[in-house]
């Protein structure tokens, strides 16, 4: 979707590291809203996945969002199965940082969170967010059939206005959602746990509204 993706790049998936097929290991309660971390969620509830950079100031964003059920973090877009965070910084899974985002339809929508989403990183940067930097902090909406084409519409009108303001093409990898791969337990509602924590969501000052 969009401009291809720029900066170090993505290694092949026929190359990535071969993971492992146990999952890890997490609690599953939310330490916010005291919800499940890990499905079956409730038949009436939607999710969707993004990628903005640092996982940890991304969920963050989003649990703090009205109608905004359950997040957590995690790996998500390569291909080795059950990845862990050292070998996903090493850019060699192929995946991104993200936060799976639980929401109910009757108290937000997908273009609310969106928002939140466009306005709270670049999307321009490519392989990097800042500096943080490699293709495991590249921009990304990972999502149902039903949202892809709000999402890519989303994206285009989002394109316009980041024009307007002198940034470059968008290069958030849009797409149907991958296999979800869960982050270690400390890596979980991070800033709870971590209040003075490292949080590098830096905005363009693009508004949706």
């Amino acid at each position: 979707m969009l401009s291809s993706l720029f900066g170090r790049k993505s290694v092949p998936l026929a190359d990535c590291l071969p993971g492992r097929k146990e999952a890890i290991v997490i609690s599953d309660v939310h330490l916010i809203t005291g919800q499940p971390l890990k499905p079956p969620f409730a038949e009436h509830l939607e999710a969707v996945i993004f990628a903005m950079g640092c996982f940890w100031g991304a969920e963050r964003r989003f649990w703090e969002q009205e109608g905004v059920i359950s997040t957590a973090v995690g790996y998500a877009g390569g291909a080795t199965p059950n990845p862990t965070y050292e070998e996903t910084c090493t850019g060699l899974t192929g995946h991104t940082e993200v936060v799976l985002v639980v929401f109910d339809p009757s108290l937000t929508n997908f273009n609310a969170l969106m928002t939140v989403f466009w306005e709270s990183h670049d999307p321009t940067q490519g392989m990097r967010q800042g500096n943080d930097m490699g293709s495991q902090y590249r921009s990304a909406i990972y999502c149902s059939e039903a949202q892809l084409s709000e999402a890519e519409t989303s994206a285009s009108n989002v394109q316009r206005k980041l024009t307007d303001l002198g940034f470059g093409p968008i290069t958030t990898e849009i797409k149907l959602a991958p296999e979800f791969f869960y982050a270690e337990d400390y890596h979980q509602q991070y800033l709870v746990k971590n209040p003075s924590g490292y949080c590098g969501l830096r905005g363009t000052g693009v508004s949706c509204l």
